[in-house]
């Protein structure tokens, strides 16, 4: 029987009813203070819950990983609180939810810091651009490189926000390993000068997303576990020396884990934005368990994609923002809702909860 985005797939614990999986999408919608989700953001999840499977947007897992305005977070008991609204909203609807966690790393400013301090990174070097900020864009500070002794803190807070994410009512988590941020940072070359255990060599700039991955793991099973990738993604001002070696090793190292999913972005975020060519049939090969891809897909492209057994399931970023029914309008082959970007970030129901059904 040939496969296509209506075949059921079993995905870790979950058995999903179709392979249509809504991408993390930051909408800096977040209540202040303390970055709290809220009714709101449980109705917009709530009007998508027909995707096989919801990945929430990006929720830092500690104050110090966040980089963004208004981006709530999965480290204090007023946002577990906050998203369990979320998880319930989706749950009633029928629906299946992951949560991104997500540590920004040197991508921040301090004035999104605790105490106003410098952001951290694998190693003390500034990224080309600048952070968004509550006063507007403000150049990226230059961080300051994490101690050696200071891993095993941030582990437990990965450790944390998964137990939390378990507490908030979530079928399971997907790990931001892509687009930059800090666990991005340690992979490559570019972002990673360390001379210890977590620097130098691909096993070694490995490390940090591998011993993340095993402790979340523990913590809540690796069944309800997906790990997120960008091999060629240049955002963030991210880029190493070489993507392929340095990403078939990544595919390799987890896949003994026995984790739900590999998600891989296979471009860029921005349009036209793209790296170096890049063989994906070869993270496919390596890693032995679902491979979802990201980034760019139509229904069409979709369908061949799982047709030819290249991915088991595909995310949908910006057709997720406008068509809330984004399955049924594929389904049906209706016309999509074309996004409005100036509502991508901020605001409020306008642009978020306001695209109408069918």
């Amino acid at each position: 029987m040939t496969k296509d985005l209506f075949t059921p797939l079993q995905l870790g614990r979950l058995q999903l009813p179709n392979r249509i999986l809504m991408a993390p999408l930051t909408r800096n919608r977040a209540a202040r203070p303390g970055n709290v989700p809220h009714a709101l953001n449980a109705l917009y999840y709530a009007q998508r819950a027909t995707a096989g499977l919801i990945i929430t947007e990006a929720s830092p897992i500690s104050p110090t990983a966040h980089g963004y305005p208004a981006t709530p977070g999965i480290h204090g008991a007023e946002q577990v609180a906050g998203w369990r609204l979320v998880t319930d909203a989706v749950h009633e609807k029928g629906g299946r939810i992951y949560i991104q966690l997500w540590h920004v790393g040197r991508i921040s400013h301090p004035s999104l810091q605790p105490d106003g301090a410098l952001p951290v990174a694998p190693s003390a070097i500034r990224p080309e651009g600048q952070a968004f900020t509550y006063e507007g864009l403000q150049d990226f500070v230059t961080p300051r490189a994490l101690e050696t002794s200071e891993i095993p803190a941030l582990l437990e807070d990965y450790r944390n926000a998964a137990k939390n994410a378990f507490s908030a009512g979530f079928d399971g988590v997907e790990i931001h390993g892509a687009n930059g941020y800090l666990l991005d940072q340690f992979l490559r070359d570019r972002s990673n000068h360390r001379t210890d255990a977590y620097g130098g060599t691909i096993e070694n700039r490995s490390r940090l997303l591998r011993e993340v991955t095993a402790a979340v793991s523990e913590e809540i099973g690796p069944d309800r576990v997906g790990v997120r990738i960008s091999p060629i993604n240049p955002f963030n001002d991210i880029a190493d020396s070489n993507p392929q070696a340095l990403f078939e090793h990544v595919a390799e190292e987890l896949s003994p884990l026995g984790l739900a999913y590999l998600h891989v972005m296979e471009g860029g975020i921005g349009a036209g934005e793209s790296g170096p060519t890049f063989d994906f049939a070869a993270l496919r090969r390596k890693f032995n368990g679902n491979y979802v891809a990201n980034a760019g897909y139509d229904k069409v492209r979709a369908n061949a994609a799982i047709a030819d057994g290249k991915a088991d399931a595909i995310a949908f970023g910006v057709p997720y923002i406008a068509n809330p029914d984004l399955v049924e309008r594929y389904a049906r082959n209706a016309a999509l809702n074309e996004p409005d970007p100036n509502t991508f970030y901020g605001g409020d129901e306008k642009g978020y909860t306001d695209y109408p059904t069918l």
